[in-house]
């Protein structure tokens, strides 16, 4: 049991760093390439921060713990959302400014209602996450179409300055890509490992380790990154990196694991985790999304917020002690 939550500690902590020095590095790298800011933002930077959900969730997948990498991307969704902006809105509000969050909100909604269709009968099975990883593809070439259509917009200005503020030549650019990629296997290896033999010696299934420990671990990245993002004054970058990791989450995260291993559901993952899921989604649409006037995500919704998220981890912990499904 020691040698587990050492384990999950250190994975946890190499995950963080090593997502980090991924991000740096392919970020760069598609910098040297001459791919626009907003492109790098959404695609680049949208992918390396959910790269931890990604390996993980196929890591658990290849041993066997689907439900792991489920509970991870719904968990992740879930915190990014009630955890990382609601800590970031409460420290300072958000305010939402650019044209192209208000575009992916609605999207973010849809890709959401998909996910329930495909849970409605208990199962993600390969076709199905063949479907999510088409999907993903094709939000992807529809990111790209849009970063090279809005190279005015707020949220392309916010990450061109991110991006000027770590300048970075193409050979260390490759050497942290590379070296982040790695870790980032290997720190998954770990983690999943642990969170699996945690989950078993205290009798809590693989889904609710995957909705609490493994989820907040993989989100860190995204909370670093909002709050810093917020304090420089980019507050459509601190909501755009949290948006785009979501939709990676439902869509490729998923899709993995499930084409990796179809997916046996618990009934609560949708009465549960995806209507809480869908709830604060579609909370985040509304604070960002006013008529005739800027978006903004208060300190009260940010309070709201983590109130919600305090509320379900409770609720998640006082069901969760059962045997793996």
């Amino acid at each position: 049991m020691a040698l587990s939550v050492i384990a999950v500690l250190i994975g946890l902590v190499v995950l963080v760093w090593s997502a980090d020095r991924f991000v740096e590095g392919s970020s760069a790298v598609a910098r040297h390439l001459g791919m626009p800011p907003l492109v790098i933002g959404m695609v680049i930077i949208g992918f390396g921060t959910s790269a931890p959900e990604m390996v993980v969730s196929a890591m658990a997948s290849l041993d066997g713990s689907p439900a792991l990498a489920l509970g991870n991307a719904y968990g992740s969704n879930i915190t990014n959302i009630a955890l990382v902006l609601g800590l970031t809105a409460v420290l300072a509000p958000i305010t939402v400014k650019s044209g192209v969050i208000r575009r992916e909100m609605p999207v973010l909604i849809g890709i959401t209602l998909l996910s329930a269709v495909l849970l409605w009968d208990f199962t993600i099975s390969m076709p199905e996450a063949w479907l999510l990883l088409l999907v993903f593809f094709a939000y992807m070439g529809w990111s790209v179409y849009i970063g090279m259509k809005s190279s005015d917009d707020t949220l392309a200005n916010e990450y061109t300055q991110e991006l000027d503020s770590h300048p970075l030549a193409l050979r260390p650019a490759v050497i942290w890509l590379i070296i982040g990629l790695i870790l980032l296997v290997l720190s998954s290896r770990s983690l999943v490992w642990g969170a699996v033999n945690i989950s078993q010696a205290l009798g809590v299934s693989d889904l609710v380790i995957g909705l609490t420990v493994v989820a907040i671990g993989t989100s860190l990245p995204e909370l670093a990154s909002a709050i810093a993002a917020v304090r420089k004054n980019e507050h459509d970058l601190a909501l755009g990196n949290v948006i785009g990791s979501n939709m990676f989450n439902t869509l490729a995260v998923v899709g993995i694991a499930g084409a990796i291993h179809p997916i046996a559901l618990e009934p609560l993952v949708l009465y549960r985790d995806w209507v809480t899921m869908a709830a604060l989604t579609l909370l985040l649409l509304l604070f960002s999304l006013r008529i005739k006037r800027l978006g903004r995500i208060n300190r009260l919704h940010g309070a709201s917020f983590l109130i919600m998220y305090v509320a379900y981890s409770v609720y998640l912990l006082s069901t969760g002690f059962a045997p793996a499904f």
